[in-house]
């Protein structure tokens, strides 16, 4: 009886640790799809908070963003939305409202996609925002 005990937590380790690994690949899996960033240009587009200043964040994520997003074509890998919710220092104001981010291969196609557009994109502002964002192009390293 004891060893049938024994042997039963041995299979229980056993089970456990492999299924610890299984989760562990997962998560080195999503951790080399976050590596192969590397070399891809980053634009964040980000939307200062201030007092009176506005958002809409479902007109943003439903039409703005998917709009933009589309006249990138194949130059675009991905883009995120983020919201912000608080300065990185207690009792100190939102630097941001939210953060758009578009992942691109090219910095020279992305000008070259949205230069027709721009004063379409400008001119949908109103939609969801009354604040001017700042943006900041960047190179991804890691």
């Amino acid at each position: 009886m004891k060893s049938k005990v024994i042997l039963s937590l041995l299979f229980l380790a056993t089970c456990f640790t492999a299924f610890g690994q299984t989760k562990k690949s997962e998560k080195s899996q999503k951790l080399n799809m976050t590596i192969t960033e590397k070399g891809l240009i980053k634009v964040s587009i980000m939307y200062p908070y201030a007092e009176g200043k506005t958002f809409n964040m479902e007109y943003y994520e439903s039409k703005h963003m998917p709009m933009v997003a589309g006249l990138l074509g194949s130059n675009l890998v991905k883009y995120t939305i983020e919201k912000g919710l608080s300065a990185g220092t207690p009792d100190q104001p939102l630097p941001y409202m939210a953060i758009g981010i578009f992942y691109v291969k090219s910095l020279s196609e992305y000008r070259a996609a949205l230069a027709p557009h721009l004063d379409a994109i400008r001119a949908d502002f109103v939609n969801y925002t009354n604040t001017i964002p700042s943006i900041f192009v960047s190179e991804v390293v890691k």
